[in-house]
């Protein structure tokens, strides 16, 4: 989270909408954070998206004209968006997909992690460590939630490195940590 990967899908997807290729983005109908028929990011840019249930919602969704589908929070979609994908790109249509790869608790969040292995480009994106500013390879849940998906934004979760993340303690205090020792840290990893 906060890593700019929703950012990102929308920079690419303006890119091609500028050069008037045919563009679709796509998000799950249960992310209604920001807006229920945009793709926005934290930072509050935006574009259009179509909300849909299920993967074969979305493959269903596709017009045949569309040369390049967006995916928003790719993690949310069943197990089906691989194959979806796969059909997606061997009809010759480029899919930009953003997700999670792993949930709050560090584990592989598919489907994630599966089409990480049949992509051609991945771009893995660091948040900043919320408490000391080093790399935030993780998402830290400060709820006090079991649900696998709990949507939300900085009310829900921060970023954090591998020495302020801590699966265990889903409220964690505020950390005292030199900034010039986690930057060491994060050149050392």
């Amino acid at each position: 989270m906060f890593s700019g990967k929703s950012e990102e899908l929308i920079r690419r997807i303006t890119r091609y909408q500028l050069a008037r290729v045919p563009t679709q983005v796509f998000k799950p109908a249960l992310d209604i954070r920001y807006a229920v028929g945009e793709v926005v990011s934290h930072s509050r840019q935006k574009t259009a998206a179509m909300p849909v249930e299920t993967s074969d919602d979305l493959l269903k969704a596709v017009d045949e004209r569309t040369v390049v589908v967006g995916i928003d929070e790719g993690q949310f979609f069943d197990d089906g968006l691989v194959d979806v994908v796969t059909m997606l790109a061997g009809a010759g249509k480029q899919v930009i997909i953003a997700g999670l790869d792993t949930d709050y608790l560090g584990r592989p969040f598919e489907p994630i992690p599966s089409l990480m292995l049949k992509a051609e480009y991945i771009t893995k994106s660091l948040a900043v460590c919320h408490r000391c500013g080093g790399p935030g390879v993780f998402t830290q849940r400060v709820v006090d939630s079991d649900e696998l998906v709990v949507l939300g934004a900085t009310d829900s979760y921060e970023a954090r490195c591998r020495r302020c993340w801590d699966p265990e303690e889903p409220q964690q205090d505020t950390l005292a940590i030199d900034l010039t020792e986690a930057a060491s840290q994060e050149a050392a990893v």
